[in-house]
């Protein structure tokens, strides 16, 4: 537990504790010389090309970040912090090979995950393999944590139950303004469909008639699009809840509907809408507004780590606070979970950071706090459910403090 709420940004007060330098004689174990000033090595695989770029810069910005934060502050046990950052062009062979590199060629001291739950789980056992510990906070799918790799720790909240407090509010609507129907079209992908298939659950449990669902045989995402979303429009639900991993993804449907003059009167999105001002400025505000989507951070957090973070960001990289990506807050967050778990260990041994981190502390981040299960998922993350109101991302759910009210009718779309 941390003793003080920013303990993570004034880590000077531990930079004259020398270095508990581990012998290299373990799994997963690499030393790190006493002596002042030599770095401490962190690796990471990132898709700065390929069909997740977009989030993987975001992610490489949210590591950057971390890591100058604490240099600025005097780094880890006084050693400065250094990222050793390869591209692994969205590829799930590549990922792979970037850790064994990271780890058995680089001879990093430690690793953190990559973006997305698809890459997570393709490099899960090659770290686990070495014997690292495995920070990550983009990669919160269920086969992530079925790989039950002990020494994997996803810092977000685990996305199979993140469009809860979505399925809660409209569940709690009054039967004249509950959607009578709704459909649930998602694309392949391991992170976009747990969410999308809980709210199907519970939404159809509540009687909500669903008139279209690919749960089955989900779509490729790389395939055209739009054949979908037209799919989707003729049948005019009342609610969609799409399964989608990208911007691009959400932009195809919007597209569809459209052409096809059909605005869903709900509309939420797995993933897309969260991007900041990368969504906005495909969509445009005026469309924007009224989308949903599920996450554990926004720029408008209300949490003390998390303004020094976003502070810090628009100082070093420029923008607004609703306009960072939130893959940069879950980047930071898995670099500041590292980070306490060695200062409290005094220790830069992979073993020692894994049993820490099972030992039932809760430690905090700008995402908020985490404590980790048996299989690495963070057991006490929120879940929350923002919407796009006039250009500004806002917590509309669950409704109580911080959060702003929901709207409830989407308006039509704008074209031209």
């Amino acid at each position: 537990m941390r003793r003080h709420p920013a303990r993570f940004l004034i880590l000077t007060a531990v930079t004259a504790v020398s270095a508990v330098a581990a012998a290299a004689c373990g799994s997963g174990t690499t030393a790190v010389s006493s002596g002042a000033g030599k770095p401490v090595t962190v690796g990471i695989s990132l898709p700065l090309t390929g069909d997740f770029s977009a989030d993987g810069i975001a992610c490489e910005k949210g590591f950057e970040l971390w890591a100058s934060d604490v240099n600025n502050s005097g780094g880890l046990l006084g050693h400065p912090v250094k990222l050793i950052i390869r591209n692994d062009n969205s590829s799930e062979t590549t990922v792979k090979k970037d850790y064994t590199t990271l780890i058995g060629t680089d001879h990093v001291n430690f690793v953190l995950g990559p973006f997305s739950s698809l890459l997570t789980h393709a490099a899960g056992p090659t770290v686990a393999h070495y014997g690292y510990s495995f920070v990550e906070g983009s990669g919160g799918a269920p086969s992530v944590y079925d790989l039950k790799e002990h020494n994997l720790f996803g810092v977000s909240a685990p996305v199979v139950d993140q469009m809860v407090p979505f399925a809660n509010w409209v569940t709690s609507l009054p039967a004249s303004q509950r959607p009578k129907t709704a459909a649930y079209p998602m694309v392949d992908d391991p992170f976009a469909d747990p969410p999308v298939v809980t709210a199907q659950a519970k939404l159809q449990n509540a009687g909500v008639q669903t008139v279209y669902s690919n749960a089955k045989n989900p779509i490729n995402p790389s395939k055209n699009l739009a054949p979908f979303a037209k799919a989707v429009a003729t049948l005019h639900p009342d609610a969609v809840v799409l399964g989608s991993v990208d911007v691009p993804t959400v932009l195809a449907f919007i597209r569809g509907f459209q052409q096809a003059n059909y605005t869903p009167k709900i509309l939420i999105a797995a993933s897309g809408p969260d991007q900041g001002l990368e969504f906005l400025n495909h969509v445009g505000s005026a469309n924007a507004t009224g989308i949903m989507v599920p996450d554990g951070w926004y720029g408008g957090f209300q949490n003390a780590e998390s303004h020094v973070m976003v502070q810090n960001y628009i100082a070093k990289f420029g923008g607004t606070a609703s306009g960072i990506n939130a893959d940069v807050a879950e980047s930071y967050s898995a670099g500041q979970v590292l980070a306490d778990a060695v200062i409290a260990t005094r220790s830069f041994d992979n073993a020692r950071i894994i049993a820490y981190l099972h030992s039932g502390v809760t430690v905090q981040s700008v995402q908020g706090p985490a404590k980790f299960n048996a299989i690495g998922e963070n057991s006490v993350a929120d879940s929350f459910i923002f919407q796009w109101q006039s250009g500004r991302f806002l917590q509309v759910l669950p409704a109580g403090t911080g959060s702003s009210g929901i709207l409830a009718t989407k308006q039509p779309w704008l074209t031209g």
